[in-house]
């Protein structure tokens, strides 16, 4: 499956399927407060935090290939990426994009 974020694959034409989406909720745990409170007082990049948005990016991203794929698509453009908190201690990121298919 091809991910792109332009509205144009080089040298294919394709048909626009639809919007394709996927999203998941990650909550922060006690000792990632812990950390990131500590991290806070001295400055710094919070690894833990990055390592869950990483995880719960790839997590959004798979779920939007697998609706992609049951619309029998080739490819997803278009696509852009989006979190909100959703309460505290809790995000939620999602990825959407336009599912194609090659003619």
């Amino acid at each position: 499956m091809l991910l792109i974020t332009s509205n144009d694959i080089p040298g294919k034409e394709f048909e626009a399927l639809g919007l394709v989406s996927g999203n998941t909720v990650q909550s922060k745990n006690v000792f990632k407060d812990i950390g990131a409170g500590l991290r806070n007082i001295v400055g710094g990049e919070v690894g833990s935090y990055t390592k869950m948005l990483i995880e719960a990016r790839h997590e959004a991203t798979n779920r939007m290939i697998a609706e992609a794929e049951q619309m029998g698509a080739d490819a997803i453009i278009m696509i852009r990426y989006g979190s909100s908190s959703i309460m505290e201690g809790a995000l939620e990121m999602f990825a959407y994009g336009t599912a194609v298919k090659y003619k």
